[in-house]
């Protein structure tokens, strides 16, 4: 009866003090998923470091500059540079790269260039580290460089695909024993195994916690979506599911700020998971939502509750638990519910499986489209951000103004997603998005304002975009398989992008600009592909596979049922974004 259940919020209000309070403090813990999405920027850093060489160093040579210690010409060396050549208190002159070290045999004077017999060794887990900027990372503290480099390249991808998996778990399991459990499980596990990923002993043991601390930010990401989703009206719900996004981005800035302050990485981790251990103060005092209280038939609490919001909001307890079954026992009832389930399918026997996305030729393009956007959008969101600190000048500030242009990001989007058309949206912003690329690859590393100027349009650009595609997936598809079906599917698709993308950032190496250009060669690709989707603004949404297929080809077919309208509509909003 989930459509009378709004009743309530036409009685009580659809967002006043009770759902204000509720939803502030659920948003307040979705930062922390922001956090440890991100922490990994600065946890795996890995500074400049060179082989390090039996012995006391006395004297230090790079190109034209000496020095009488390594720490002393550290801040000039270039990662691609020549060796460094150190002569120790011995009298031996060794040169030294990253991964190799290099003993001179029988030199004459102490200079740069030396064309005799040198005896090659390797670093074998010695290494001296630049540790101006990071004081201590997994990468210092584990020698993770050289042969050990791709273990401390792998943290990131393992991480994601704890999200992955924790979204598919506790979407499934919030449906079974309620939302709220959810919430406090993954909000303590977050807690827990945050404090915990700074305690590990080795990389391993420090993989696997990130992995598990994963699932359970992931868990609540998805469980919190459908809890606000829940407890606020229809009038306010796109704008409420929209600024989790913002909580989201507040938490990258968080992780900006404390990397920048704190240099040491377990210190860092500590600080990061205690940031909303608040939150598990009062968390078990949450209430279950009535749509669950409801569906359940635990029509005691969900009574006790009613009265508890109209207390709360200064309001008389009109309202009883049974108004919101009358429909369910009139007698003409039953055509008012098939209206209103419309998330059941209209014939049960029928098994729906994922072949529906692909039912006819135009339906399986559409499908292929619409993934290829959840899929690039993922890709392009996590490149832009975890690439952030790659683009030259202050790493922390590149990271903080990432956040900070997502949050004016989300406002702008609220406010466009109800007036413009989709494809408005989608189809510039995709097009544009290689050019910004191509620019920014244009001009030189110097320049690094412009560089950072242009990543943020883009990073914009993308976060639109992808923000867009949760509303236009569920506008696309029929009730029937809107949400575990199409988003469901979209949903995947997007979790491989973001398992993808740290390896996509991994290409600086190659090229500084070569992440960001394949985002926007890909993009293009996506920007004109979306041009043969259908527009979407103000059609109702559709109920069944024909209604569907017909979008965007029959004009007529707009009005065939003014009630689908009404019905999808607070429906769609009810979930929007609820299996992101």
């Amino acid at each position: 009866a989930k459509m009378t259940v709004e009743r309530m919020f036409d009685e009580y209000g659809h967002f006043k003090r009770f759902q204000a309070c509720l939803y502030f403090a659920a948003v307040f813990q979705a930062t922390s998923c922001g956090i440890h999405y991100l922490a990994s920027v600065f946890l795996v850093e890995t500074p400049n470091f060179v082989c390090s060489v039996p012995g006391n160093i006395t004297d230090v040579l790079y190109g034209n500059i000496t020095g009488s210690s390594l720490e002393s010409v550290f801040p000039v060396i270039k990662p691609a540079g020549g060796p460094l050549v150190v002569r120790t208190s011995e009298g031996e002159q060794w040169e030294l790269s990253r991964c190799r070290s290099a003993l001179r045999i029988n030199p004459q004077d102490f200079t740069y260039d030396y064309y005799g017999n040198k005896t090659m060794k390797d670093c074998s887990g010695n290494f001296v580290y630049d540790h101006t900027e990071v004081h201590s990372s997994i990468v210092t503290d584990w020698d993770l460089v050289c042969e050990k480099e791709w273990l401390a390249k792998l943290c990131q991808p393992t991480f994601m695909l704890g999200v992955l998996v924790g979204a598919l778990l506790f979407g499934d399991i919030a449906d079974r024993i309620g939302r709220v459990k959810i919430l406090m499980i993954t909000s303590l596990c977050q807690f827990a195994l945050g404090v915990a990923v700074a305690f590990s002993l080795n990389y391993y043991f420090f993989v696997v916690l990130r992995f598990l601390l994963a699932m359970a930010s992931s868990g609540y990401l998805v469980v919190v979506f459908v809890y606000v989703t829940e407890f606020t009206g229809s009038k306010v719900r796109t704008w409420t599911s929209m600024h989790i996004h913002a909580a989201f981005a507040v938490g990258i800035m968080v992780v900006a700020l404390t990397g920048y302050l704190v240099r040491v990485w377990w210190i860092y981790q500590i600080i990061l998971s205690i940031c909303t251990s608040p939150f598990l103060l009062f968390c078990w005092k949450f209430p279950e939502t009535p749509f669950y209280l409801m569906a359940k038939g635990r029509y005691q609490e969900a009574q006790a509750l009613l009265d508890t919001i109209a207390r709360f909001n200064g309001l008389e307890c009109r309202l009883k638990a049974e108004d919101l079954l009358e429909p369910m026992k009139s007698e003409n009832g039953k055509t008012l519910l098939e209206k209103e389930e419309g998330e059941r399918p209209a014939q049960p026997e029928k098994k729906l499986s994922i072949l529906d996305l692909f039912c006819s030729w135009r339906m399986a393009g559409r499908t292929c489209t619409v993934w290829a956007i959840w899929f690039i959008g993922s890709l392009g969101y996590y490149v832009f951000s975890l690439g952030s600190v790659n683009l030259g000048g202050n790493q922390y500030v590149n990271l903080f103004l990432a956040g900070e242009c997502q949050i004016k990001n989300n406002f702008n989007y609220t406010l466009s997603i109800s007036i413009l058309k989709r494809l408005l949206i989608c189809v510039p912003v995709y097009i544009a998005s290689p050019f910004f690329c191509m620019i920014k690859s244009a001009y030189r590393q110097e320049i690094d304002s412009l560089a950072i100027a242009l990543s943020m349009i883009g990073k914009f650009a993308v976060a639109i975009a992808f923000g867009l595609i949760y509303l236009y997936t569920c506008e696309l598809y029929p009730t029937v398989i809107r949400w575990t079906l199409a988003v469901g599917s979209g949903s995947m698709m997007c979790r491989v992008g973001s398992i993808v993308a740290p390896f996509c950032v991994y290409l600086v190496d190659v090229w500084v600009y070569l992440p960001q250009l394949i985002v926007g060669i890909l993009a293009f690709a996506i920007g004109v592909l979306t041009l043969l989707l259908p527009e979407t603004l103000g059609e109702p949404l559709p109920t069944t596979l024909e209604e569907a297929e017909s979008l965007g080809s029959n004009p007529r077919k707009k009005n065939s049922s003014p009630g689908n309208k009404d019905a999808g509509d607070g429906m769609e909003l009810n979930q929007h974004e609820a299996k992101a």
